[in-house]
């Protein structure tokens, strides 16, 4: 049954100007999974993102949210519904300490974002559920540092509290892990598994050994189409994967999770 399923396409394409970057995407995502889109470079990943929380409207297809077609939404109305994304760059503002910025996340979900009248002080009684965010993620140390100076990890974790901030019903995470060495990819997998209790994760991950240890379904993507689906196990032994990957980061994702 669709109701089975919080975020579903059928027929999901999208083309520009003859080059297909998207074929025929039927995606199903089950509330509560952590659900992993996986492909070699140019699969159309992130182009699935940015069809789902529409940053580009589809050729063709349709987009459901909890059975109900999102396909004509507004960027901003789907992430009113609870579908909030983060970006393969670090999407923060630099020049903001880590407080400030879950503030300003806290401050668009309630609405008064650009109630520039009011003053600092206004925004007080945001403070303690920004320091419970940041605490959530690891950050309430960082509370009062500017994020130019917070380590690049520390910067992807500060993202997922922003994210949080909106109360995401579904988080759609773009590579994650992206540019971290070993420390910082295990410190965001275990905050990924934290933050993933109670709601639903889509994430778009390189890492082979990142979506081994979080999810719990994974489709792979090769020239826009989906060429597999199933848990790590049946993915990763299944021939046409292997085929996909071989020759582009396969050999870059094993050594990165070895």
């Amino acid at each position: 049954m669709t109701q089975e399923f919080v975020l579903e396409t059928r027929g999901l394409t999208k083309e520009f100007r003859g080059f297909t970057a998207v074929d025929d995407v039927n995606l199903k995502v089950r509330e509560g999974h952590i659900h992993a889109l996986i492909g070699p470079n140019g699969a159309g990943k992130t182009t699935v993102f940015n069809l789902l929380t529409k940053f580009l409207p589809p050729t063709r297809g349709e987009i459901l949210y909890r059975g109900k077609p999102i396909t004509g939404m507004r960027a901003n109305d789907i992430a009113r519904l609870g579908l909030v994304r983060s970006f393969q760059i670090s999407a923060v503002f630099a020049h903001m300490t880590a407080l400030e910025n879950v503030r300003v996340a806290l401050q668009r979900r309630l609405g008064t974002s650009f109630h520039f009248w009011k003053s600092e002080r206004s925004l007080e009684p945001l403070n303690d559920q920004a320091l419970a965010l940041l605490d959530q993620v690891g950050l309430k140390d960082y509370a009062d540092v500017l994020t130019v100076e917070m380590p690049y990890g520390r910067k992807r974790a500060l993202e997922v509290a922003t994210t949080l901030a909106l109360d995401p019903a579904v988080m759609l995470l773009d590579e994650p892990t992206q540019g971290m060495g070993a420390e910082d990819v295990d410190r965001i997998v275990e905050l990924i598994r934290r933050v993933s209790e109670g709601r639903t994760v889509l994430m778009v991950e390189h890492n082979l050994s990142v979506v081994s240890r979080l999810c719990d379904r994974i489709t792979v993507l090769a020239r826009g189409s989906i060429l597999a689906e199933g848990d790590y196990a049946a993915v990763s032994t299944d021939p046409r994967v292997r085929e996909a990957y071989m020759g582009s980061e396969a050999g870059e994702t094993e050594e990165a999770g070895a």
